[in-house]
């Protein structure tokens, strides 16, 4: 691949060096490709992200090609060759599928995607882009969303190809666009979004025409589905460096119309009544968190940790002792993620799971800092069920103070809890905390049959195995026995 640019050798001669070992690395597949496309009278360039890749030494095993035949032609070249083919992304010109193959001695599965040179573009209303498929790679690259991106390598014959100094912005670690950044983001609002998504992946900086261009256009982005919004915020979101695009994201006002509970963190401060930057505060939570992960970016958590305090705005008050409060901030903040979650088309899974972190962040708070009964701990594994690692590592994020002594406090306290937790778990298998009678027993205990009763007398059971622990069968029945006699008595 012959270097692009003399400005600055050594800088674009490192990342070529990088680009020819990792294409070495894949060429037994992409150029048996290549020859198969060649053969059918096509061209085949390796293309976008994977180009980007290979530059910066960290491409994969998902490879993105671009090519001169249209998708039934496409086709008919790779269902013979592939192992699996899909085309979910048909309607956009890309055909996806899946190659097994001996590479370095090791049996690797490749996922590649193959669309045809094209060129998209929003109208004033719709949702969708409008595909039109073009005749030239030079066409095809122009409409891409950044330089870094609008690259190619020709194949078989790995001809470098970069007519808007991708290869120079690459060395200088900027994010451009290969036109104006109006036309672009006219063309598909969405990537003003990736902007800041690859800004938080690849730890670029964004040229300042982009980010005035974001800034003048933020309100554009309301035309993009949910769904798409959705998917580039949790790239972001799950990226090496999320605040770099969250904060992106806030000061070009891009995140009120995606996420408006974000910039609603930032807080006046009333010189009388100081309080902590809710907004900075979270984003030290979030790089906390992540610090805490233990095998690799977890959206569950990362999610709670961006959410957990966007209740606070809502329920400031300022006392008369000239502090300020958030009362039930957790509460209101957990039905706030909901509804936000909800509308950017979350699963119902994970809305359940970072609602109910966001309730549960300051439940440690609420114990105090006195020794935790038996029966405390066993609510707060109850309540956390299958979230509990996930709430030891919010809550132990949570703690920004720069009071060293308060936060070493805090920390033990915390590892005291988990302590209790673990001999707890030892002695009374909490994850499964559960009455001492099931719901045949009891019916059988009370001489009734199912009805309303049973849960009313498996829940007086279960607070009671909460508050006391395990019971002896014969205890639990003379409590059930002495519940039933005051209803009765009651009644």
């Amino acid at each position: 691949m012959p270097n692009a640019n003399e400005d600055n050798p050594r800088a674009l001669s490192q990342v070529q060096q990088r680009a020819v070992s990792e294409l070495l690395r894949v060429s037994p597949v992409a150029d048996d490709l290549a020859r198969r496309f060649q053969e059918a009278g096509f061209s085949l360039a390796l293309v976008g992200g994977s180009v980007r890749d290979a530059l910066l030494g960290r491409l994969g095993n998902d490879l993105d090609f671009t090519t001169d035949a249209r998708p039934e032609d496409v086709l008919k070249i790779v269902r013979p060759w592939a192992d699996a083919v899909w085309e979910v992304g048909i309607a956009f010109g890309t055909v996806g599928c899946q190659k097994d193959a001996r590479v370095d001695g090791v049996e690797q599965r490749f996922e590649i995607e193959v669309t045809t040179y094209r060129s998209e573009a929003y109208d004033r209303t719709s949702r969708k882009p409008e595909v039109s498929y073009g005749d030239s790679i030079e066409d095809d690259l122009v409409r891409r969303d950044f330089t870094v991106n609008a690259m190619a390598v020709a194949l078989p014959e790995k001809e470098f190809i970069d007519p808007h100094g991708g290869l120079d912005d690459l060395a200088e670690r900027v994010l451009r666009t290969p036109g104006t950044p109006e036309e672009s983001f006219s063309d598909d609002p969405l990537r003003m979004m990736r902007a800041a998504r690859f800004a938080a992946q690849l730890d670029f900086e964004v040229a300042p025409d982009v980010v005035a261009a974001m800034t003048a256009m933020a309100e554009r982005i309301e035309i993009v589905s949910a769904e798409r919004v959705r998917d580039e915020l949790n790239k972001l979101i799950v990226a090496a460096h999320p605040r770099k695009g969250l904060a992106l994201l806030v000061d070009t006002g891009l995140a009120a119309h995606v996420l408006p509970e974000l910039p609603a963190l930032r807080l006046e401060r009333d010189e009388h009544h100081r309080h902590k930057d809710v907004y900075d505060h979270t984003l030290i939570v979030l790089e906390q968190a992540m610090a805490l992960e233990e095998d690799g970016p977890d959206l569950t958590l990362r999610l709670a940790a961006l959410l957990h305090d966007i209740g606070k705005p809502r329920t400031r008050r300022f006392e008369t002792d000239g502090r300020v409060s958030f009362h039930h901030h957790e509460v209101v903040g957990a039905k706030m993620t909901k509804k936000r979650m909800t509308a950017l088309k979350y699963s119902n899974e994970l809305v359940k799971d970072v609602s109910r972190l966001v309730e549960l962040h300051l439940r440690f708070h609420g114990y105090g800092t006195g020794e935790w009964t038996d029966s405390a701990v066993r609510r707060y594994v109850r309540d956390a069920g299958p979230l509990l690692e996930r709430l030891h590592k919010l809550t132990r994020s949570d703690c920004t103070t720069r009071n060293k002594r308060k936060a070493n406090a805090l920390s033990r306290a915390y590892d005291g809890l988990e302590e209790r937790i673990a001999r707890l778990q030892e002695q009374e298998e909490l994850d499964a905390i559960r009455p001492d009678l099931d719901g045949n027993e009891i019916m059988e205990v009370l001489s009734v049959g199912p009805g309303p009763v049973i849960g009313q007398a498996y829940k007086f059971l279960l607070e009671l195995r909460l508050e006391n622990g395990p019971m002896e069968r014969d205890a639990a029945i003379a409590e059930l026995k002495e519940w039933w006699a005051a209803q009765n008595a009651d009644s």
